[in-house]
């Protein structure tokens, strides 16, 4: 690059300084802050009604994941999901409700593609091999589980 090339590059990185919009770091951080506790309060929610309702511990913390899962999976199949993250940012991505959005967001995108090279493909690629087996075997493990339970 020569001297001239190395001017304008310069002078170029220094207007692009100036005229990018200055993040408003104080309002993310509120934003992110609320809606990410308002995530636990609804699991904070379920945790007192089922406490109440007698379940054991261990049982509570079961069902209280599985509906926040659910809820950020449904959240993100209707499209709410994401627009709640974009005014939330990472006060979505910390609670367990993220952890589901991340799995059903590129089944979604890729539903048109097929079960199989569509959504299957991507679910692995995207959200890792080790997830989509962990949460497939649960319910299966979990489906079993119950009619076991159920018939014995």
């Amino acid at each position: 690059m020569n001297n001239k090339e190395q001017k304008i590059k310069t002078r170029f990185q220094k207007l692009s300084k100036s005229v990018e919009p200055k993040p408003k770091l104080i309002k993310h951080c509120i934003y992110a802050f609320i809606i990410g506790g308002l995530i636990c309060d609804v699991g904070q929610f379920f945790f007192n009604v089922f406490t109440n309702m007698g379940m054991s511990a261990e049982e509570v913390s079961t069902w209280v994941s599985i509906i926040m899962v659910f809820i950020g999976a449904l959240l993100t199949g209707i499209g709410i999901y994401d627009k709640i993250a974009n005014i939330a940012g990472a006060g979505t991505v910390v609670p367990i409700t993220g952890f589901a959005n991340s799995i059903v967001s590129p089944a979604i995108e890729f539903k048109k593609e097929g079960f199989v090279f569509g959504v299957g493909a991507k679910m692995f690629t995207i959200a890792g091999p080790v997830l989509v087996y962990g949460i497939s075997s649960s319910v299966l493990v979990g489906l079993i589980y119950y009619f076991i339970k159920f018939l014995g």
